[in-house]
């Protein structure tokens, strides 16, 4: 829980490990959130008195776009690919509906922010659009093909556009390691020692 000293046993976990000879290449840190990134990374500077060259450690979004920017272009993606934020893939949404000239005017069609949670809860749960809509939007049930549809063409948009969303920063190394297992094996052999601040917070794909 919070206050509990998380932060603080990790911080001091990375000074003992770099104090016993491990090279600062070999740690990944990771944290749920940017302030708690900043945080840490000062800590480790003020125990150390410097900042250890070499050491990845980031949130798990940022250090997942590091992945890609290296290694996106195996999975079709050119390295300078753009990032949408929620605004802009609302925005996308809202252009895959009108692409597939679905309408939305005689019923009530889920809006571009319903659309986009019930694409990402879907994506990350590894769930069939059936069993979401029954649980979650058993009143969307009837457009499931459409909705589907929406997704299909989402995901197209997002790699003729030569973006990701922040569900594609997560999911997308994961699709990475398991197509180039040697890309998997290279990190699993950088990183002898893996730290995660947070961790209640995360989720399946992290």
């Amino acid at each position: 829980g919070a206050g509990s000293g998380k932060t603080r046993t990790i911080t001091y976990r990375v000074a003992w490990l770099l104090e016993h000879g491990v090279d600062p290449g070999n740690i990944l840190l990771l944290t749920f959130t940017n302030k708690a990134s900043k945080e840490m990374i000062h800590r480790v500077e003020g125990l150390l008195g410097r900042y250890p060259q070499g050491l990845w450690a980031g949130t798990f979004h940022s250090i997942a776009n590091r992945i890609l920017r290296t290694y996106g272009n195996r999975l079709g993606f050119d390295s300078n690919f753009s990032i949408l934020d929620i605004d802009d893939a609302k925005e996308l949404i809202r252009l895959c509906v009108k692409e597939l000239k679905i309408d939305t005017k005689d019923r009530r069609f889920p809006s571009a922010s319903v659309l986009l949670s019930t694409i990402s809860y879907q994506r990350n749960k590894k769930c069939s659009m059936q069993a979401l809509l029954e649980s979650k939007h058993p009143k969307f049930l009837p457009m499931k093909g459409e909705i589907e549809q929406v997704a299909q063409e989402y995901a197209k948009q997002k790699e003729i556009q030569n973006s990701m969303d922040f569900d594609d920063l997560l999911l997308k190394p994961i699709e990475l390691f398991k197509n180039h297992p040697e890309r998997l094996a290279a990190y699993q052999h950088r990183f002898s020692h893996i730290l995660i601040d947070e961790y209640q917070d995360t989720h399946k794909a992290q």
